[in-house]
């Protein structure tokens, strides 16, 4: 039986785990083994220049942290080497990086996810992949809100500049 002292660091490593799964508003479970340590960092700059926590997780304290909440189902998936992304803002970044690092990497898979406190399919998970970020879906949207205005403005500067050169003709008359 573990002694007190490892039993209270367990304990409040599945409560960090909790409090870190609750605040995040997507999530990417991925295998990571057989990859080398350099595609690693590269990897883990990559998530953290996008606003993603990533990092490495016994499968029981993953396990105990979702023991009794809506993303119990994770528990299925914790075999083997277990890793961890968790996005508070994006809600498509982690998937992007990481499936696409699981594209190229033959050992890296991705077990499970979760989105809005609800598990989702893997499939679900690479379908969002696809999605582009909220800038760039924010630019989206602007642009087409701004297309009409702009056509409307070059419609009246062009009214304006044919109705100014007959003007302009006849004064030097």
């Amino acid at each position: 039986m573990p002694n007190a002292k490892v039993l209270e660091a367990k304990k409040q490593a599945v409560a960090e785990l909790s409090e870190k799964l609750g605040a995040a508003i997507t999530g990417v479970v991925v295998d990571y083994k057989g990859i080398t340590v350099a595609d690693d960092t590269a990897l883990r700059k990559e998530l953290r220049e996008a606003g993603v926590q990533y990092f490495v997780v016994k499968n029981s304290i993953l396990k105990r942290a979702v023991e009794g909440t809506d993303l119990g189902d994770i528990a299925s998936v914790c075999e083997g080497t277990t890793a961890i992304a968790l996005a508070n803002e994006d809600y498509t970044a982690a998937a992007r990086i990481l499936c696409k690092f699981a594209d190229s990497h033959d050992n890296f898979t991705v077990k499970s996810g979760f989105l809005d406190g609800k598990v989702v399919s893997v499939e679900t998970i690479t379908e969002l992949a696809k999605l582009p970020s909220r800038e760039v879906l924010l630019a989206t949207v602007l642009s087409a809100f701004q297309a009409p205005i702009a056509a409307f403005a070059r419609a009246v500067q062009a009214i304006v500049d044919k109705d100014g050169e007959p003007a302009a003709e006849e004064s030097a008359e």
